[in-house]
């Protein structure tokens, strides 16, 4: 199966400086978070401040890219020009259990119409988008068998 999920025409991600690790990390396959130096806490979105303990010692670090869907939704209808005649798809929000139960949006691949199960495991797939200016590399998931 292609890791290619979204067709080509989007618009490129905000890639604001603040997330650049994280970019960085997706472009070679590694899943990249937010960590508290204070706390040692994970954190994601990225932000100036720990969500915790208010601290703005803040690191990065990779973390395993697996999780277990958290909710899920199934939009038919195209949010950008780009997806019309590409619905419905699956939107997973996915708990990282070993990054402190952080959470993150992304895509569930495979069938669209498939059964979703909240708690089912899943794993990074990273797609890139390496003609886009600039390049990027989106975080999709897929049910691990």
């Amino acid at each position: 199966m292609s890791t290619r999920y979204l067709p080509e025409g989007l618009p490129a991600p905000a890639q604001e400086p603040i997330a650049q690790p994280y970019w960085e990390g997706t472009r070679v396959s590694r899943l990249v978070v937010q960590k508290c130096n204070g706390c040692g806490k994970h954190q994601w979105g990225p932000e100036w401040i720990c969500h915790r303990c208010h601290s703005f010692d803040l690191g990065w670090a990779e973390v395993a890219p697996r999780g277990r869907i958290y909710s899920w939704q199934r939009p038919h209808h195209p949010v950008h020009p780009a997806l019309n005649g590409h619905g419905p798809y699956l939107v997973v929000l996915v708990e990282l259990p070993e990054a402190d139960g952080i959470r993150m949006v992304g895509n569930l691949l495979g069938d669209p119409m498939q059964e979703v199960t909240i708690g089912a495991e899943v794993e990074a797939v990273f797609e890139p988008h390496d003609a886009a200016t600039p390049p990027y590399t989106l975080v999709q998931w897929r049910l691990v068998k």
